[in-house]
């Protein structure tokens, strides 16, 4: 088995992924996304790298995930920010809705402020 290790005796169920090889195969309980261990054997996977995935792992892989929405973000334009991805509308005042990205903003309760709103509701006079 390419996950466990242990040899498949003979008999036993076998699952060949195409897209891994011909030299490949698996306990069907061993054939699982290497990211959160969710069972494929009835699911579309993935292969990449020497792994197997799940649909909502390899697309990980690939592409961002909005902090905000959890969709995968397809804009080259995007922030980083508290050391999550966010699509642009997304990051935004907790408190106005005023996007946040690349103006100055206040982390409160971590939720992020704008100025404007830290200083009327936050700041202390």
């Amino acid at each position: 088995c390419y996950h466990c290790k242990l040899n498949m005796r003979e008999g036993d169920p076998a699952v060949y992924a195409e897209r891994a090889g011909y030299d490949k195969l698996w306990h069907p309980g061993c054939f699982v996304c290497c990211t959160c261990g969710e069972l494929l054997v009835d699911m579309i996977y993935f292969w990449k790298n020497g792994n197997l995935y799940c649909g909502r792992h390899y697309c990980d892989s690939e592409r961002p995930r909005c902090a905000g929405c959890d969709e995968l973000i397809f804009s080259n334009e995007y922030t980083l920010a508290e050391g999550q991805n966010w699509h642009l509308k997304h990051f935004c005042c907790f408190d106005c809705d005023c996007v946040l990205a690349g103006i100055t903003y206040i982390m409160v309760n971590d939720k992020p402020v704008c100025k404007s709103c830290y200083m009327k509701s936050h700041a202390a006079v």
